[in-house]
């Protein structure tokens, strides 16, 4: 029997013997490699991970950022896969490429994604290669089931360009939050098995300690699964920074706005010769409501006396004063110089039109065009030889013939419409 020293002895794994003629049994080495056991978030046997890269004030501003940039990716997500897709909250934490190998799925899909303008960095997504296979199937139309056999290019090409579009709203998502620009690089995917490949041939930030941000991704009933983003801890840090201070810096009142200056008054032409009709009205500019206080029959002014003298009447003086000129427009007739933004039409001669020839149109019951085969003649609303009809975003502007140019077809235009 043994004693409870030996029994302690023999858990912790030390050598029980007093002239060390035996060592303890090693420990039986764990079959799966999620058992692996982990020291300070790195697997034993890894590097350390040193948790006073990034305290817990920049984890949350880190894990805020990527919660609202998910979030725009995951409605772009919706529009492809005509799916309900919910990502929830990130969880923040620094980890290495021993923990990543060690706590994900294998084989895996890597998305690299370079930040071209506004910022300066990498970022990593990692889906699990059941999750590419069902979102690609369905963004192909399928019911997200046709899931057999291995990724392939078609497979890497799909989910590219849905990472495109997703990161590409989260970019939009970024611009808004740091008032300028942001624009990434086309996404790179890649299936990785993860044990055999060296990280820095992925990108160099994966041979350290970086930042590993986890989301829970649902896609309707299909996927239920973890999806993560790995940022360099500068790149987390800088991008923290700057939404910060510009967080920081929209949230100061602003100054109140100056108020207007009060409309000076209208300068009062020189006067003319004196009228003796207005020799007893010094005040001209005064309120015309003060216009009866006047002594009228003190004045000498019999005419102002009369019954018909009304306020126009009494106006007509001052307005006769003023200097007053016609109005002058600008002229609409004219040669083409005089064209509404003739002189200015330079500056949109390069934008794109779409032109589009029409054939002709018709219109058939849903039946009908239920029944459409390969070989199914559809008669259209246009005689053989008639003009076509030309379109420029889509308001007719000419008509043409259709002709042959080398091997391409053309249309010749006959007649503009007005």
């Amino acid at each position: 029997m043994l004693s409870q020293d030996e029994i302690n002895a023999l858990l912790s794994g030390m050598d029980t013997t007093a002239g060390g003629e035996g060592d303890a049994p090693a420990a039986e080495a764990p079959s799966d490699s999620s058992d692996i056991p982990v020291t300070n978030g790195a697997p034993a046997g890894g590097d350390a991970i040193d948790e006073t890269l990034l305290n817990d004030s920049e984890k949350d501003a880190i894990g805020e950022v990527a919660n609202i940039s998910m979030g725009s990716s995951a409605t772009t997500l919706y529009s492809l896969v005509n799916q309900k897709v919910n990502i929830t909250t990130p969880q923040v934490e620094l980890a290495n490429w021993e923990n990543v190998i060690n706590n994900y799925e294998r084989p895996c899909v890597f998305i690299q994604i370079k930040y071209t303008v506004g910022l300066d960095g990498t970022n990593i997504l990692i889906l699990k290669e059941r999750d590419v296979m069902v979102i690609t199937d369905l963004m192909m139309g399928g019911d997200g089931t046709n899931i057999a056999g291995e990724i392939g290019e078609l497979q890497l090409s799909a989910i590219s360009e849905a990472m495109n579009q997703m990161m590409g709203a989260s970019a939009t998502s970024l611009s808004t939050m740091i008032n300028q620009k942001v624009d990434i690089s086309p996404p790179q995917a890649v299936l990785l098995d993860m044990i055999n490949d060296d990280p820095s041939d992925i990108a160099e930030f994966l041979s350290g300690t970086f930042v590993k941000i986890s989301f829970k991704m649902q896609v309707g009933d299909l996927v239920d699964s973890t999806l993560m983003q790995l940022y360099p801890i500068d790149f987390a840090k800088a991008l923290k920074d700057l939404v910060i201070t510009d967080a920081g810096s929209g949230n100061e009142p602003a100054p109140a706005p100056a108020p207007e200056p009060a409309p000076a008054p209208a300068p009062e032409p020189a006067p003319a010769a004196p009228d003796p009709n207005m020799m007893a009205q010094p005040q001209m500019g005064m309120p015309q409501m003060q216009m009866p206080q006047m002594q009228m029959p003190q004045m000498g002014m019999p005419q102002m006396q009369t019954p018909q003298m009304g306020m126009p009447q009494m106006q007509m003086p001052q307005m006769m004063n003023m200097n007053i000129q016609p109005a002058q427009f600008q002229t609409f007739a004219g040669g083409p110089a005089m064209m509404p933004g003739g002189e200015n039409i330079g500056i949109i001669k390069d934008v794109p039109l779409e032109v589009t020839v029409e054939l002709g149109r018709t219109a058939k019951p849903i039946s009908d065009i239920l029944d459409f085969a390969p070989g199914t003649i559809i008669e259209l609303d246009k005689v053989a030889g008639e003009p076509v009809d030309v379109l420029v975003n889509g308001k007719f502007v000419a008509k043409g013939e259709v002709v042959v140019i080398e091997e391409s077809f053309g249309v010749r235009v006959t007649e503009i419409v007005q």
